[in-house]
């Protein structure tokens, strides 16, 4: 994967080497306003932003290792099973207290409290596996993190960015317990200006961060800022967010349309591009009278031509991949392409023996993520040449992510954003559905077969575990995996110092306005 990344970094664009100027304000498109600052309601503009103000303990660098970010250093004990972070020297909350290591412990202690329903608990309580057993301050700036046993994959956990387990200042939280409203005290390279609901969020600044030594590196390493503020600015037509790049009303454009490149190259536009690792997928909820029947969900599984709807999505960037292990993985190789085929006619004989009477499925989609939507499409056509009755359900966006995560859904088109090891993403769709909603595949087997992935350090090990996952899930067909978005930006010429990896998450330090 690696070798990969580098040759498709070699082909892009270098970004201008000059010296970096402080300054100015840096604007960035989302498309969708951010649900909260408590690092619990979440989507991916929320992470997104969220990262620019808090800090995990570490994180991923460029090339998928871990490295430092809140804590500068980490030792694991001989028997694996104790992990001893040291902070970063001068760390302090944008409310000039220093950040501590009660500070870490006290944020562990709440998100792994059941009221706040963080939903990366069972990572991190047993049920998956690994355990966090204690957490121990022996001094300020030490914090130890005692494991149940010794795990593959804790500071992968501790870096996802999905999980949002960084740290956060007590004064988040009022008397009550409770998470102050809008409130977000970090210690990240910027603080909160002024968040105006559904128009912008605007970032100061924070002068008084201190950065560390190491490089940056995607989202490890120096955060060091460079511009006054940045703007998250909404705009949820993509049409109108070219516009406004081309105009110079924003600077980058974060997921630029494959088809798009050609258009923002001759508009005088940079683009980036790299394999992505975020999947797009069709969610198959099998707790539904209908789909629970398996052969409903093979038949579903013929009816769908994925490597056609990933070429017309990515404009023949990326190829169909129905795996939890993207192409850009070092574990991936061809079995994981390995799916029920391509065929109609073998959609329709399954849907005869299953006694299909036409019942109609709802597919759930919204406009706010154009790839959604006309994934939606082309699944809605798919389906119903090969017999099913598929109706299109078009929603706000919030209100389709409502709905996934109580599990009140048929069918959504839907969209994961990078996990960046397999175990990760296996992680994500696996659960016990009674207790989990979010979870698509419940299946005690495959549930070990994940739990033995994350405490196996053999890579080729690994990667055996991955693929019996895969067979699993060919078998039981809980979701329909269509492809991996390839990552894509354009930024203005003015930008410089930005750059483009696999997880897609923007960032905004080490980026600065030229004259």
């Amino acid at each position: 994967m690696l070798a990969a990344m580098a040759m498709m970094a070699c082909a892009l664009p270098a970004m201008a080497q000059e010296q970096p100027k402080t300054g100015g304000t840096l604007k960035v498109r989302i498309n969708a306003d951010i649900r909260a600052t408590d690092g619990l309601n979440r989507d991916a503009n929320t992470d997104t932003v969220l990262h620019q103000i808090f800090e995990t303990l570490v994180a991923y660098r460029a090339d998928l290792t871990i490295g430092p970010v809140l804590a500068e250093s980490w030792k694991i004990s001989d028997d694996g099973k104790a992990y001893t972070f040291t902070l970063r020297d001068g760390a302090i909350f944008h409310n000039g207290d220093a950040v501590t290591s009660a500070d870490v412990k006290w944020n562990w202690i709440r998100r792994m409290d059941p009221a706040n329903q963080w939903f990366c608990i069972p990572r991190f309580d047993g049920s998956q596996g690994l355990k966090v057993e204690a957490v121990e301050t022996p001094d300020p700036r030490t914090v130890v993190f005692k494991l149940n046993a010794p795990n593959a994959l804790f500071l992968a956990q501790l870096a996802s960015v999905q999980c949002n387990g960084w740290v956060a200042s007590p004064k988040n939280v009022g008397a009550d317990g409770k998470w102050i409203a809008d409130s977000a005290i970090g210690s990240g390279p910027f603080k909160l200006k002024e968040w105006v609901k559904g128009q912008y969020i605007d970032l100061q600044r924070f002068d008084a961060y201190k950065p560390l030594k190491e490089a940056s590196s995607a989202m490890a390493g120096s955060r060091q800022a460079y511009v006054d503020d940045v703007r998250f600015m909404v705009i949820p037509d993509t049409a109108a967010a070219e516009t406004a790049l081309f105009a110079g009303e924003i600077d980058v454009l974060p997921g630029l349309e494959s088809a798009r490149v050609e258009e923002a190259k001759s508009r005088g536009m940079t683009v980036l591009s790299m394999p992505g690792l975020s999947w797009t997928a069709i969610l198959l909820q099998t707790k539904d009278p209908l789909l629970s029947n398996v052969k409903i969900r093979e038949a579903m599984a013929h009816a769908i031509d994925i490597n056609q709807i990933a070429a017309a999505r990515t404009n023949g960037v990326a190829a169909g991949d129905p795996s939890a292990v993207a192409q850009a993985s070092s574990f991936f190789d061809n079995d994981f392409l390995k799916w029920p085929e391509y065929d109609p006619a073998k959609a329709k004989a399954l849907l005869d023996e299953a006694g299909y009477k036409g019942e109609p499925i709802k597919i759930q989609t919204n406009t706010r993520y154009q790839g959604m939507y006309e994934n939606a499409v082309l699944l809605q056509a798919m389906l119903t040449a090969a017999g099913f009755t598929a109706e299109l359900e078009v929603l706000d966006w919030a209100a389709q992510l409502d709905n996934y995560l109580a599990g009140k859904f048929q069918v959504q088109s839907f969209g994961y954003s990078a996990r960046l090891d397999p175990s990760l993403m296996y992680g994500t769709i696996l659960g016990d559905k009674a207790t989990d909603p979010t979870a698509q595949w419940d299946n005690r087997e495959a549930l070990d077969l994940y739990t033995k992935s994350m405490a196996t350090t053999d890579p080729e090990q690994r990667k055996a575990l991955f693929k019996q996952l895969h067979a699993l899930m060919v078998k039981d067909v809980p979701i329909l995996g269509l492809y991996y978005e390839p990552s894509i930006d354009a930024v203005s010429p003015k930008v410089k110092g930005y750059s483009v990896w696999p997880a897609e998450n923007t960032r905004t330090w080490g980026v600065w306005k030229a004259d």
